[in-house]
């Protein structure tokens, strides 16, 4: 094929599939988390609100994904206070960072000298060709950082994903993982944004876990299936796109639809369904 023969030939384009498999052994893991701990809608609001950081740096001249990140960091940790507080509904407080982020960054770029719609179509859908070697050590920093520690600790961090209170009761520090994964997941899903874009982001956080899932309840099982179902999709739709001219976000999220499809149709998966009955 083309790709493969272009891939040692493009610097663009071995970023892009560096970022591919680095961002799906990222989503991977947190993904599972997120969804393991009902999390979607708020890694919807990290995301959505990480574009008020976008607007504001692109306005200041600054780099717009650090913008996004420092921007997404302080909403997830917000959004965690306020719930962990009881001062606000959790539901609330995401859809009110959701919304203000998103306007903040339209504002900002609208003001830009020099705007035009393509600046923001890039960031909302993902453009994975523009991925640059410094996000790809970004991207290889997290993600070393998030396989070690799934290696170390991802059987505290199940349990608290799964039963919270039980967890505290049983002298588990809750609340610094609660705050450290909030955390983890804004910076998880900033690196990503070039890739999918901020609309499409969050079917890769949750579609891979949701996938493996459907196989096997092991939290184990999910974290690392989800992974190589990540980077998987990811590599496929980047093929795909590259192969056909599409959007590459659009490309992963149809590979990753099309093997949730299938394996919803499973003959196993509907033993397994009759058998629960």
């Amino acid at each position: 094929m083309e790709f493969f023969s272009d891939l040692l030939q493009y610097e663009y384009l071995s970023n892009a599939f560096w970022a591919c498999l680095l961002s799906g052994v990222t989503c991977g893991i947190v993904g599972t988390y997120v969804v393991c701990r009902r999390m979607v809608f708020l890694s919807g609001g990290i995301t959505h609100s990480s574009f008020g950081g976008l607007g504001i740096a692109i306005y200041l001249g600054a780099n717009p994904i650090l913008g996004a990140m420092v921007f997404a960091v302080l909403s997830a940790l917000g959004i965690e206070w306020a719930s962990d507080r009881g001062r606000i509904r959790a539901d609330s407080a995401i859809g009110i960072i959701w919304s203000v982020g998103m306007a903040v960054g339209a504002l900002f770029m609208s003001l830009r000298p020099g705007y035009n719609s393509g600046d923001l179509a890039s960031y909302l859908f993902g453009s994975i060709l523009t991925v640059t070697r410094a996000d790809v050590l970004a991207l290889a920093v997290l993600t070393g950082l998030l396989t070690v520690g799934a290696a170390l600790w991802l059987r505290p961090v199940m349990q608290i994903a799964f039963d919270r209170d039980y967890s505290r009761s049983q002298g588990m520090p809750t609340r610094l993982v609660s705050y450290l994964m909030s955390a983890l997941t804004a910076v998880a899903i900033v690196l990503s944004i070039r890739i999918m874009g901020i609309v499409l982001l969050i079917s890769l956080l949750t579609m891979p876990a949701v996938i493996v899932n459907t196989l096997s309840k092991s939290y184990r099982a999910i974290t690392w299936g989800a992974t190589a179902v990540a980077v998987c999709g990811n590599v496929a739709g980047l093929v795909l796109s590259y192969e056909m001219e599409v959007p590459s976000g659009a490309a992963i999220i149809f590979i990753l639809t099309l093997t949730l499809i299938l394996v919803k149709l499973l003959p196993l998966h509907s033993k397994k369904r009759s058998r629960g009955r």
